[in-house]
């Protein structure tokens, strides 16, 4: 189990590479196309799918996707299954394995489902050749939250997923997301995020998981989204890099941070300038995002075959963005040249 893991990891700690987050529930797929009023069925949910797999070239910036059961048995327009399609493509098909979110009882605070009858799906996972898991954590901000109860558990069953995913020789990403809704400020970020990843890795030893082959999918230490005078992009990216700095071990081989409700420009440029802080990272700094990789993909796409080009090439324009911002090589005024230009830069 120990090489196959090795070797996942190999592959998915590229330089200029990132992870493409496309596990989207069914409930959350609706959402997004009924921002461009296209009706969600298991077909507009494929074509949306392959509109980015399929994307040429993806695999210069995509190093792995994250993919939704769903989309496990759906093939591309030329009848390939999407998850062989990536590895053809040298990209690692990953699986989103937890089931959902449930309140604590009597709290506004949440758990995550699925860890029942994990190592069984592991295993249907595998034979469509998924070599790495997601499985994702949430915690609020507010006068009273998170609780040390919802930072334990959340801890615990983060673990209990990683070791699983490893006795199984599957890669666990670990995404504990402090959430970006509300006013507050980047202090009570901070706050939060040092105890959630100090109870983290403190599960994570305790249950033995292999440090060394498992990723980190982290937030960012950053304001609510309603905050007055949100901090900008320095604080952040010195604020995270701190954090991190103080609670993730050396070993961790990559942390790959969650856009988690930032704009596509604000998640590339904190992205960057980690990059370009001075400071010696001990782990590969990159991306897993979803909304800020997909979204102007999903606005110039429409629904529409005529439009696949444009959204093809708006998808590839944010990857090859956030791969030069995870080598520090972004700059923003490449966000309004063509993707040829960009990539001349």
């Amino acid at each position: 189990m120990g090489n196959e893991l090795k070797q996942t990891i190999k592959e998915m700690v590229a330089v200029g590479k990132g992870i493409l987050a496309a596990d989207e529930s069914v409930k959350t797929a609706t959402k997004r196309l009924a921002s461009i009023n296209v009706e969600s069925t298991e077909e507009t949910r494929r074509q949306y799918r392959n509109l980015m797999l399929t994307s040429p070239e993806i695999e210069k910036y995509i190093c792995g996707v994250i993919l939704f059961e769903e989309t496990l048995s759906q093939k591309s327009d030329s009848g390939i299954l999407f998850p062989k399609l990536l590895a053809q493509r040298g990209i690692v098909p990953g699986i989103k394995v937890d089931e959902g979110l449930a309140e604590f009882e009597g709290s506004i605070e949440q758990y995550t489902k699925g860890l029942d009858g994990l190592g069984e799906r592991l295993e249907k996972y595998k034979e469509y050749g998924c070599r790495f898991a997601k499985w994702r954590a949430v915690y609020s901000i507010s006068e009273t939250t998170p609780t040390e109860m919802a930072i334990r558990r959340n801890a615990q069953d983060l673990a209990k997923y990683a070791k699983t995913c490893q006795e199984h020789g599957v890669v666990p990403i670990v995404e504990p997301e402090v959430l970006i809704d509300g006013a507050h400020s980047i202090d009570a970020c901070h706050k939060a995020t040092e105890k959630v990843l100090r109870e983290v890795f403190s599960a994570l030893k305790r249950e033995n998981v292999m440090i060394d082959c498992a990723i980190l999918k982290p937030s960012m230490v950053i304001s609510g989204k309603e905050a007055n005078n949100r901090a900008g992009v320095d604080e952040v990216a010195k604020r995270t890099i701190k954090v991190l700095k103080a609670n993730v071990p050396p070993e961790l081989p990559s942390i790959n941070f969650l856009s988690g409700g930032q704009t596509p420009q604000e998640a590339t440029a904190h992205l960057n300038r980690m990059h370009t802080l001075n400071e010696s990272l001990p782990w590969y700094v990159s991306f897993s995002y979803a909304r800020a990789l997909q979204d102007p993909a999903l606005k110039a796409w429409q629904g529409k075959d005529e439009n696949i080009r444009a959204a093809q090439q708006a998808f590839l324009k944010r990857a090859k963005l956030n791969s030069l911002a995870a080598m520090g090589k972004y700059k923003e005024e490449m966000e309004n040249m063509d993707l040829d230009m960009a990539i001349l830069n």
